[in-house]
């Protein structure tokens, strides 16, 4: 008899999901699926002012209370609650059981006018994040993944493909992003030098220059220059 090549028959497995497995499953795809809403609801947020109105208020304060400080008609105000809410399960804000949101040590680097908010106001870099310039970009990864190397110059990278320049081509070509990105940047390095200057002074104790290679406007550098007169500061822009 001729041997019996035919394949052997396929294993299968057969796995059993309950319903609030399944009811799980769902809503934990649904918050990947949405969750570019959390950076929308922020965004939002921070150009409505709102972090800054809270802290205005005393640091806690109702949608309500706040209404005489938001640029928001009162027939939203349901809607902005609902915005409010998404970000205290976010831990961007607090709330009370008598409905006053409050900062948190996320949303206290969004506030913009008081003494200390002015050297560690993280808005602008929030903004950029969160801007068109980079959600464009990101919508062209699938196709950006499926292309080789050398198919296409103009598709280095998803930014490439959704921009027609590379990052900092890009940066320099368009003012308003440039504009944006050097005061994210900058807002992001005034954060950072606060601590470099208070944690790590032992660095520079023995040092007489240094060196910032792609420095930008120098906010870095020139925390560090008024922290340690005797270190002479350089920056190149990169």
């Amino acid at each position: 008899m001729a041997p019996n090549h035919s394949a052997p028959p396929m294993m299968t497995t057969t796995t059993t999901t309950s319903s609030a497995e399944l009811l799980q499953a769902q809503a934990e795809l649904w918050c990947h699926a949405m969750a570019y809403l959390r950076s929308m609801a922020l965004q939002s947020v921070i150009k409505l002012g709102i972090p800054t109105a809270i802290h205005r208020c005393g640091g806690a304060a109702s949608l309500s209370e706040l209404r005489a400080h938001l640029p928001v008609p009162a027939s939203k105000l349901p809607c902005l609650s609902r915005l409010m809410k998404l970000l205290v399960t976010s831990g961007v804000f607090g709330e009370s059981e008598a409905g006053a949101y409050s900062l948190t040590p996320v949303s206290r680097l969004l506030v913009e006018d008081d003494a200390e908010g002015s050297r560690t106001c993280l808005s602008p870099f929030a903004i950029l994040a969160s801007s068109p310039f980079h959600h464009r970009s990101s919508q062209r990864l699938p196709e950006w993944l499926e292309k080789e190397e050398e198919e296409d110059a103009a598709a280095e990278t998803p930014f490439m493909m959704a921009h027609g320049a590379g990052f900092y081509g890009y940066v320099g070509r368009d003012s308003e992003f440039g504009a944006l990105f050097n005061e994210a940047m900058a807002a992001d390095s005034r954060v950072t030098a606060q601590v470099v200057v208070r944690e790590c002074g032992e660095v520079f104790a023995g040092s007489a220059s240094l060196v910032d290679v792609g420095g930008g406007d120098g906010t870095m550098a020139k925390a560090i220059a008024r922290a340690f007169p005797h270190v002479r500061c350089t920056v190149l822009h990169g």
